[in-house]
C-alpha cells in the first residue's frame, strides 16, 4: 500500500523532468530557442522591430530560424499563427520543387519539349521557338515571349494551357528573361499531365506531410489545374519549415525529403535578369542577382523564395538562418532591406552570453504586436438617425446597389448589395471585430476565376471610427491575404457620399460614389 504512492512521485517526476527537458520542442512543429543561444542579439531583433514600425511597410507576421530553430516569432494582431496566407508568388518555388520531385521520379526531365505534353493544344503552326521551348525555360522564366502574358490569360480564357501555347514566342528560349506567371501554370499544368495529380495533392505525401503542413490550399484554374504561379495559402511556420528544408539540402530531421542534387540544381543562379544594367545598380537591387528556378538569389549570397507585396521565405546558407516575412508593402526592395540593417548584423556567432533581460523584452515585444485600430471616437449624434436605414446608388463600376448600417454595443453591422447579392460584416468600435464573409475581398488575380469554395468564407476583421460627427470609416481586412478595404462614408441630409479604396493598389484607384436614402 505504501509503495504504490512513492512510485506514483517517481513517475511524476520523470514525466515533467521529461517535459521540462523538451520544452523547447512544438509537437509536429520546429523546435523553439532564444536568440542568444543560437548566436543571436535579441536587441538586434529589436531594432528590427522598431525600424519596422517607423517604416511604411506594414507587416503581417515575421518568423527567424537560426541553426534550424525558431528564435523569435510574431504577427501582428489581427492575423495569427493559426491562420494561412496567400503567398502569391512564394507559391512558385513550391511548384517547382514539384517538379524536382517529377524529376526525381524519372516522371519529366527540364530539357524535355513543353509541347510535347500537350499535343491537343498546340496551335496549328508551330514556330521554331514554340518547338524549342523547354521545362527548363520554363523554370528560368526565360519563355521568350513579351509582354508578360499572366493578366490578359487568366481574365478572358477558360483553357489557359491552349491560350498560352498561342502566343508568340518572340525570343529563343532560354536567351531572355522575363516574369511570366503562366510559365508556372504551365509547370503546374505539367505535373498534372504527368502524374495525374494536381500539383498540391502530388505534394502532399511528398512534401507537406513529411513536413507536417496541414490545411493549405492552392487555387486552380477553369479546369482544375492549380495556378502554380500564385493561388498557394500555407500558414507562416509552414514556410519556415520549407525554407529549412532547403536550407539544409532538401534533408529534414533524418529524412532525405527531395534530392540534395535538385536542391543545388533549382537555387543556383541560371539567368541575369538585366545583363545590360551597370553593376552599382545591380548591387543595390534583390532582384537582378540571377534568377533560378523559381527562386531569386539575394545579396550575400542568400536565396529567397518572393512574392507580391512581401511574403518572403528568406534562406541564408552562410549564417545557418532562415527569415520569414508575411506583409503588404509598396516597396519591397526596403522592405527586404530592412533584414540586412538588421537582422543579418544581429547573427554573431554559434552562442552569445545569455542575456535573460532583454529576452523578456523581445518577447513582450513580440507578444504585443499589432496593426493600428482606426481609433475609438464618440457616438455620432448619426447613428440612431441612420440605423436600419437603406441607402441605393446608381449603377457604377463596382456593382454597389446598397448599403445600411445598424448600430448596437460598439458594434456598425454593415448590409452591402453588390450584384444582386446581399453580404454582411460586422465591425468593431476600439478593437478588430472577428468575423467571415462571403463578399469578394483585393486582390492581384481579382479579375480571373477565383475559387470561390477555397476562399470564401473569408476571415475577416472589422474596425469603424466617426472621424466627426458626420463622416464614418470603415477598415476590413481579409486576415488570410495580404489586404483590406477601407469605406469612408459621408453623410448629409438624405445622402451619403462613399469613397472605397482597396489596400493593394496604395490609393490610386480610389472610387467615389453618391447614393440616396431609399424611400
Amino acid at each position: 500500500m505504501t509503495r504504490k504512492p512513492a512510485l506514483f512521485i517517481i513517475v511524476l517526476f520523470f514525466a515533467l523532468l521529461s517535459a521540462c527537458t523538451n520544452k523547447s520542442q512544438v509537437p509536429d512543429g520546429l523546435p523553439r530557442s532564444i536568440p542568444e543561444t543560437e548566436g543571436v542579439s535579441s536587441e538586434g531583433i529589436l531594432n528590427f522591430l522598431d525600424a519596422v514600425e517607423k517604416s511604411k511597410h506594414e507587416l503581417h507576421s515575421f518568423m527567424f530560424l537560426r541553426h534550424g530553430k525558431v528564435i523569435a516569432e510574431g504577427w501582428w494582431n489581427p492575423y495569427r499563427s493559426d491562420l494561412k496566407h496567400t503567398m502569391y508568388s512564394t507559391s512558385k518555388s513550391f511548384t517547382s520543387t514539384a517538379i524536382g520531385f517529377a524529376v526525381s521520379e524519372n516522371r519529366l526531365s527540364v530539357n524535355d519539349k513543353v509541347i510535347s505534353f500537350f499535343p491537343k493544344d498546340i496551335p496549328d503552326t508551330i514556330s521554331p521557338n514554340l518547338a524549342a521551348l523547354t521545362v527548363k525555360d520554363l523554370l528560368t522564366m526565360s519563355v521568350g515571349q513579351e509582354p508578360d502574358p499572366s493578366f490578359s490569360i487568366v481574365s478572358k480564357d477558360t483553357n489557359w494551357i491552349k491560350a498560352f501555347l498561342a502566343l508568340p514566342v518572340k525570343y529563343k528560349p532560354g536567351s531572355k528573361f522575363l516574369y511570366n506567371s503562366m510559365a508556372t501554370y504551365m509547370l503546374s499544368a505539367i505535373v498534372q499531365k504527368v502524374t495525374g495529380e494536381k500539383v498540391i495533392d502530388y505534394l502532399k505525401p511528398r512534401l507537406f506531410e513529411p513536413l507536417n503542413i496541414q490545411g493549405m490550399d492552392w487555387e486552380t484554374d477553369p479546369m482544375g489545374i492549380s495556378t502554380g504561379g500564385w493561388g498557394l495559402r500555407i500558414k507562416t511556420e509552414d514556410m519556415a519549415k520549407f525554407g529549412q528544408l532547403y536550407l539544409k539540402k532538401g534533408k529534414w530531421n533524418d529524412m532525405q525529403v527531395i534530392p540534395a542534387e535538385w536542391i543545388e540544381e533549382a537555387t543556383s543562379y541560371k539567368i541575369d535578369q538585366a545583363p545590360n544594367m551597370p553593376k552599382e545598380k545591380k548591387d543595390l537591387s534583390e532582384w537582378t542577382q540571377g534568377y533560378c528556378y523559381q527562386f531569386w538569389r539575394c545579396r550575400h549570397n542568400a536565396f529567397r523564395a518572393d512574392g507580391a507585396y512581401g511574403q518572403y521565405i528568406i534562406m541564408m546558407p552562410d549564417q545557418d538562418a532562415v527569415v520569414v516575412l508575411t506583409s503588404e508593402t509598396s516597396d519591397m526592395q526596403r522592405e527586404i532591406n530592412l533584414v540586412w540593417e538588421y537582422l543579418l548584423p544581429a547573427i554573431k556567432g554559434d552562442k552569445l552570453t545569455e542575456n535573460n533581460d532583454m529576452v523578456s523584452v523581445l518577447n513582450k515585444r513580440l507578444e504585443s504586436l499589432a496593426l493600428p485600430v482606426i481609433g475609438k471616437s464618440s457616438v455620432s449624434p448619426l447613428e440612431n438617425t441612420i440605423s436600419g436605414k437603406t441607402y441605393s446608388f446608381a449603377p457604377n463600376e463596382k456593382q454597389i446597389e446598397t448599403i445600411d448600417f445598424q448600430f448596437q454595443k460598439s458594434e456598425c453591422l454593415v448590409n452591402l448589395t453588390i450584384d444582386s447579392v446581399a453580404y454582411k460584416v460586422a465591425f468593431g468600435s476600439g478593437t478588430w471585430k472577428l468575423g467571415e464573409t462571403m463578399k469578394p475581398g483585393p486582390s492581384l488575380f481579382s479579375k480571373s476565376n477565383r475559387d470561390a469554395d477555397i476562399l470564401y468564407p473569408a476571415k475577416v476583421a472589422g474596425n469603424y471610427a466617426w472621424k466627426n460627427d458626420s463622416t464614418l470609416e470603415l477598415k476590413l481586412r481579409y486576415i488570410e491575404s495580404p489586404h483590406s478595404e477601407t469605406i469612408l462614408c459621408r453623410f448629409s441630409q438624405d445622402k451619403i457620399g462613399v469613397e472605397l479604396q482597396n489596400s493593394n493598389d496604395f490609393g490610386s484607384k480610389k472610387m467615389e460614389l453618391t447614393g440616396e436614402l431609399k424611400r
